[in-house]
């Protein structure tokens, strides 16, 4: 089945809610990145939440990138997403192996303290740029916090990944539950309710529920209304194109440096793990478009 978000108003709209089936991105991203287990269960609950979030965007241009850097052995990952809920990232130590904690991935260990960033390119002159220290290193926990301190948006955040015993991914997902101003305090108290009395994200996927059955049991008895239904994946839009107009960009000192290493040049795109080859021959044509370029400038680098 393919991944896909739910988005829903429930309570008369006194309350929004995102729902996500990941499992795809999730083995696409394991694939690409050959994480270990635990790596991969971080890698992808952010990018279940990434893709929620990113459908909170307006405009097809918006991209918003969460950031999760820590101490543990994990160091840091990286997870964007595009208006459509499209998403690539990737973890700086992909091969991290942890013992497990109380039975399950030890995802808070592998990432360790430190600080949750949430970067939202809107095409304004600065993006906004929204941190918060890590509580848990969970995900889920740490968004919690994250939409309630920065956003000031009372929210509930569930993420989960299970693995099979081959280290595949087996189910992937997750929901977003945020609470709009002037909220009944009629409405809270039932959703407190409904959470409480919740099954982990994994077994509801586990048991074959969708986003949309996830949704039905979390906002039960508050009028739930699904509002859109879109497919998402991971998605990286790197090219060998992109690659080449970076190299383009390059001083001429560097040009000449990579000429005398005489090797060839390889590029390799952090998020999705591809690779870009460029010839020598290919590096000599790039140097002299470069050297034309600076002669009709007027012979400096611009």
């Amino acid at each position: 089945m393919a991944d896909y978000v739910v988005r829903a108003t429930a309570a008369k709209e006194q309350i929004r809610a995102f729902s996500i089936t990941s499992k795809e991105m999730t083995e696409y991203a394991r694939k690409a990145h050959d994480t270990s287990p635990v790596v991969t269960a971080a890698l992808g609950r952010t990018m279940a939440a990434a893709s929620m979030m990113g459908t909170m965007m307006k405009s097809p241009t918006d991209v918003m990138t969460i950031q999760l850097m820590g101490a543990g052995p994990m160091k840091s990952l990286t997870v964007t997403s595009d208006v459509a809920g499209n998403v690539k990232g990737f973890a700086a130590n992909p091969q991290v192996i942890l013992p497990a904690k109380n039975g399950k991935l030890d995802v808070g260990g592998a990432i360790g303290m430190g600080v949750l960033r949430v970067i939202r390119d809107l095409g304004l002159k600065e993006p906004y740029v929204g941190t918060v220290e890590l509580k848990t290193g969970e995900v889920a926990e740490d968004l919690t916090y994250y939409f309630a301190t920065s956003e000031q948006t009372p929210s509930s955040v569930g993420l989960g990944v299970l693995m099979t015993p081959d280290n595949t991914v087996d189910v992937a997902g997750g929901f977003i539950v945020q609470l709009m101003p002037d909220t009944t305090d009629e409405v809270i108290d039932r959703l407190e309710e409904n959470i409480k009395k919740l099954e982990p994200v994994t077994t509801m996927l586990k048991n074959g529920m969708t986003p949309e059955d996830m949704l039905s049991t979390v906002l039960e008895g508050l009028e739930l209304c699904i509002t859109d239904k879109s497919n998402v994946g991971f998605v990286c839009d790197c090219s060998r194109e992109r690659v080449h107009r970076s190299l383009s960009a390059l001083g001429v000192e560097d040009l000449n440096s990579i000429l005398e290493d005489d090797k060839p040049v390889e590029v390799r795109c952090q998020f999705c793990n591809k690779d870009y080859q460029f010839s020598l021959d290919e590096i000599r044509k790039i140097l002299s478009a470069r050297k034309e370029k600076i002669s009709s400038s007027g012979g400096e680098e611009q």
